[in-house]
């Protein structure tokens, strides 16, 4: 059994989100019209593999910066569990707190995971990079926590 994998795909249009970030701030797609965006979902904060994945892209954000990137966060942690998760890390970029989970469903990020033996369903962590357009030009369903931004951009150059 291999873990769920999203519907939507290289060349979808992104589907519309708004949610709101770890400082009660309302964060919707529209506000990254013309610049690309690097929307990844992570299952939970503070656990070691979605640190890695937050560190590393917080380690390397001012190179994505300058390539134009802006990036979110998305896991169905609360607003003060992000604020804490962000403050623990000095991440410099948002963190959505989809406790109601529609961006998570909008983005079918959802579904059946295995997990040490387990089987059971829950967010599976997924990356889309989306066009200054609107269009997803990447999707990483195999997320490599500790290079991910690596992966993100050699992905831009096929």
């Amino acid at each position: 059994m291999t873990n769920y994998i999203t519907s939507l795909q290289k060349g979808d249009k992104a589907p519309d989100f708004k949610g709101i970030d770890q400082d009660g701030k309302l964060v919707s797609l529209k506000d990254f019209k013309g610049k690309k965006l690097i929307l990844y979902f992570y299952p939970q904060d503070n656990t070691p593999t979605c640190t890695n994945e937050a560190c590393n892209l917080r380690d390397n954000f001012s190179e994505l910066k300058k390539k134009g990137f802006a990036i979110i966060g998305v896991s169905p942690d609360n607003e003060k569990k992000h604020k804490k998760f962000i403050d623990k890390f000095s991440l410099p970029f948002p963190l959505i707190a989809d406790t109601n989970m529609e961006v998570i469903k909008a983005y079918d990020v959802w579904g059946t995971k295995k997990f040490m033996g387990r089987i059971y369903d829950g967010l599976v962590r997924t990356t889309f990079v989306i066009s200054e357009k609107g269009i997803i030009e990447q999707v990483i369903t195999k997320v490599d926590s500790k290079n991910h931004t690596e992966q993100i951009l050699e992905g831009m150059e096929n």
